[in-house]
């Protein structure tokens, strides 16, 4: 087998059988199982409907469910690959041949690839697909007092500790960020003067990551 862009892992034995079975199929029954495919990658989050989705396909086709499973595994192989490090849609259809893939059906997923490259590089930006998992957060939130010249201004820290798994290993991820606020006054209503600014970007920031609010003073709202 020839070198792959998607990974540089060694292919599971079962790949190449799954992609005979690919090969077997119909353009239309291949077709269809793509488009199943391709809502799952445009939204992963919907796996209940997935599985539903391939239930259905199966008793369509008159495939057992189990096979088509490892089928359609091993056809999340090269997209998974893909989408990690932003493979063209002829590197797609190159990895597929590779992998045993006929060419008119890796020409074929490579298009709709192309069709929906849009679509999935707007989700991957702001998620992981199946390669980081979070396991764990922890944070710390203080306040540290300053000079009364400066009107008890101090400085708030938020650290944040992000256990991360990947593959069969964890790593820890830490965040920090730093600005002036008033000592003891609350995110959302920061004193006036130059520090406002700052105090509400920590807040929505702190938001963002844990969609609670949360006051100078520890305490959530």
């Amino acid at each position: 087998m020839g070198r792959l862009h998607c990974t540089q892992d060694p292919v599971p034995e079962a790949v190449g059988g799954d992609m005979q079975q690919l090969n077997q199929l119909s353009a239309q029954q291949f077709s269809a199982l793509t488009e199943v495919l391709f809502h799952f990658l445009t939204e992963p989050k919907e796996v209940e409907r997935f599985l539903a989705q391939l239930s259905e396909f199966a008793a369509t086709n008159q495939i057992s469910l189990g096979p088509l499973r490892s089928i359609v595994k091993s056809l999340l192989l090269v997209p998974n690959g893909a989408l990690k490090k932003g493979l063209t849609a002829e590197q797609v259809r190159a990895d597929f041949m590779t992998l045993g893939l006929s060419e008119e059906k890796a020409i074929y997923f490579s298009e709709k690839w192309k069709q929906n490259a849009p679509t999935l590089a707007r989700w991957a930006v702001g998620q992981t697909l199946m390669i980081n998992q979070l396991v764990d957060m922890e944070w710390k939130f203080g306040v540290t007092s300053g000079s009364s010249e400066l009107e008890k201004v101090g400085s708030i820290f938020l650290q944040l500790k992000l256990v991360v798994k990947k593959g069969n290993q964890t790593e820890n991820v830490y965040i920090a960020k730093q600005c002036c606020v008033a000592t003891g006054a609350r995110l959302s209503a920061p004193r006036r003067g130059r520090h406002r600014s700052k105090s509400r970007r920590v807040c929505a920031y702190w938001k963002n990551l844990t969609n609670k609010h949360t006051c100078a003073n520890g305490a959530k709202r």
